[in-house]
């Protein structure tokens, strides 16, 4: 997939360092520029929740707070690595190292966490051709707070905006890629995703297209730029959305 504008998300130094219960407008929170997961396949039902995420770093960790405005919403899923995809789930895909694999961080609306490490994203019977599933040690090590309930069934059918906070440590993705720094500048890789395959109203979007029903392109992936608090967006024209 080519676009003539690229795709780029400024992450912005966490000055103050946001806790998991910090409020979308609150003042960790509220500088930050907000993602807009947009583009929807043609796939998908008539549903078309707005999804937003804001992302901040530092030497510590990566933190993200995702702001849902839904409805058909429905969570069935709740151990670690169980398919939260078909709940209403927000997602996180991540390739610090473009030369290395890509990590999927899948969040239901109730905090249930799926994450894989994967070199090789081509479908097989098992998964994909090369990955390998994030214990239940690292799993723990990955902080979620979801402000809806763990269970939510049946489905909410009013128009409901739930909010997920994550908190993934910088190590954790250096086990599997190496040592990471977030220099001024550096470039990762990575895509976020509104989806609910198992919602009365199944939908499937994301920030960055992707040129098929399948969230695991890397070759769809956008890229995140790590910068300042004051780094220019000039030439970020879909980093953004504009807040209300």
């Amino acid at each position: 997939m080519t676009n003539s504008e690229p795709f780029i998300y400024p992450v912005r130094h966490a000055n103050p360092r946001p806790g998991l219960r910090d409020r979308w407008e609150g003042a960790a929170w509220r500088q930050v520029p907000a993602l807009s997961i947009a583009h929807f396949r043609p796939e998908s039902s008539l549903h078309r929740p707005r999804a937003l995420v804001r992302l901040v770093a530092d030497d510590q960790g990566i933190y993200g707070l995702f702001r849902v405005e839904d409805r058909f919403i429905r969570c069935v899923h709740t151990g670690f690595q169980s398919a939260v995809y078909k709940d209403s789930c927000v997602e996180f895909f991540v390739q610090p190292r473009p030369e290395q694999g890509y990590f999927n961080f899948e969040f239901n609306c109730g905090g249930a966490v799926r994450v894989f490490y994967i070199t090789d994203a081509t479908r097989t019977a098992g998964g994909f051709k090369a990955f390998e599933r994030l214990s239940p040690e690292d799993g723990a090590r990955i902080a979620v707070r979801a402000s809806l309930p763990t269970v939510v069934s049946p489905e909410i059918t009013e128009k409901t905006t739930w909010l997920l906070a994550f908190q993934i440590p910088l190590d954790l993705l250096s086990q599997y890629v190496g040592t990471l720094h977030l220099t001024e500048g550096a470039l990762w890789r990575a895509n976020f995703y509104k989806c609910g395959d198992e919602t009365s109203h199944p939908h499937w979007a994301a920030w960055h297209p992707v040129d098929a029903l399948n969230f695991h392109l890397p070759h769809c992936f956008g890229q995140l730029m790590f910068v300042r608090a004051n780094g220019s967006l000039a030439k970020m024209p879909h980093a953004v959305e504009p807040e209300d």
